[in-house]
This record gives structure tokens, sequence and C-alpha cells, in this order.
């Protein structure tokens, strides 16, 4: 086969591209730098002007999906009111893992790159968990205890949306043979009783 050149300024992009598509077609654990090349029809040596090795790659494909999963979260509808403005986080992040299944199991179901060899993964997936905590601190401004508590309702709600967002793209749920109604009620429901278990007020809850 003849190898082509891939201008270098779109080279980094076309490699990430392809691994993505190697992760989606194959899985994580397929991922290789010999496979990048010969999807881009490149030398095998191509991908190494970008990027040292597989797991530096990974680690670049992997910074982009927390990115992106922040700005999501981020870009939420705000209304001022920290009830109603968490209950929003956590229908955006419900509607991230729903509508980009590929992005949300990179984040959370793949073993990392060692971090310490990528501190700009660490840090875009401590922010997108930073924004979790800022509006719970809006919940809890006059406690004495914040720092704590916070970091206790975040990890609270993070696992539950996790557990949830995780289910529902199981190949289970189809044989479930839930009632009626369950399912399209179950992200309401399960906002609600996150907000059973923060104590908000009722009117929050019902929302």
């Amino acid at each position: 086969m003849n190898k082509k050149s891939v201008p270098a300024p779109s080279l980094k992009e076309a490699c990430v591209q392809a691994a993505r598509e190697v992760i989606a077609e194959h899985g994580v654990e397929s991922l290789s730098m010999r496979d990048v090349a010969r999807k881009l029809a490149i030398s095998h040596q191509a991908p190494y002007r970008h990027f040292e090795s597989r797991d530096h790659l990974l680690a670049e494909i992997m910074r982009r999906c927390f990115a992106d999963f922040a700005r999501h979260l981020d870009g939420r509808p705000r209304t001022g009111q920290p009830e109603a403005d968490l209950e929003a986080m956590g229908h955006a992040y419900l509607a991230y893992a729903r509508e980009k299944p590929l992005e949300y199991r990179l984040m959370f179901g793949t073993p990392w790159p060692e971090p310490a060899q990528h501190p700009e993964l660490v840090q875009h997936a401590v922010h997108a968990f930073d924004l979790l905590r800022e509006s719970l601190r809006a919940l809890h401004r006059d406690q004495p205890d914040a720092p704590a508590h916070v970091d206790r309702q975040a990890l609270f709600i993070w696992s539950t949306l996790h557990g949830m967002a995780s289910i529902t793209q199981a190949d289970v749920m189809q044989h479930l043979q839930l009632a009626p109604g369950v399912e399209p009620a179950l992200a309401g429901d399960v906002m609600a009783r996150i907000g059973l278990g923060l104590g908000l007020p009722c009117e929050v809850r019902a929302a």
C-alpha cells in the first residue's frame, strides 16, 4: 500500500479522529498507533510526530472528552436559584451520557493512562467535577463544614447519576419488562430522589 502524506498541521487532528474511529469500531483495548497509521494509510512512524505513545494519544482523546463534557454542563440554562440550577446540571449530565455514549464511556469506563504524565487530562476532569461542587457551594454558604459537606454531596450525586446513565445504556434494560411509564419518568424520578437525599424543598423535588 502506498503511504500518503498528511500535512503536518492536520496530522494531529487526523490521528485523533482515526483513533476515535478505532475505539468506536473495536473498543479502546484495540487502540494502537499502528492501527491509527493503517487507518490513515500513512507511515507507522508518522503518528509519533505528535504523540509519544498510544497512551499519550488516548490521554488527548480523554482530555477532549472531559473538556466537551464540562462545556456541556456549564452551558445549561441558569435561573440564579441554586436548587433549580443544580437540577438543570443533573439533567444536563444525563443528556450528555445519552447523546454521547462513546465519550461518556471513555471518561468514566476507561482505565486512565498514567496521570502524572498527563496533567491536562487531570485538570479537565477535575474541572468538570468542580462545576458540580460550585453548584452545591451555593446551597451551603453558611455551613462551617461546607467543604466536606459539599464533597460528600457531590460524590452522592455523581454516583447516582453515573449509575442511572450506565444502567440505561446496558443491554439488560430492554429485557427488564418495566411497568408502563417507568422508563420515561426515570430521569425526573432520580432527580427528585436526589433532592430528597439533599434535603431540598418539596417544591424543588417535585419539579
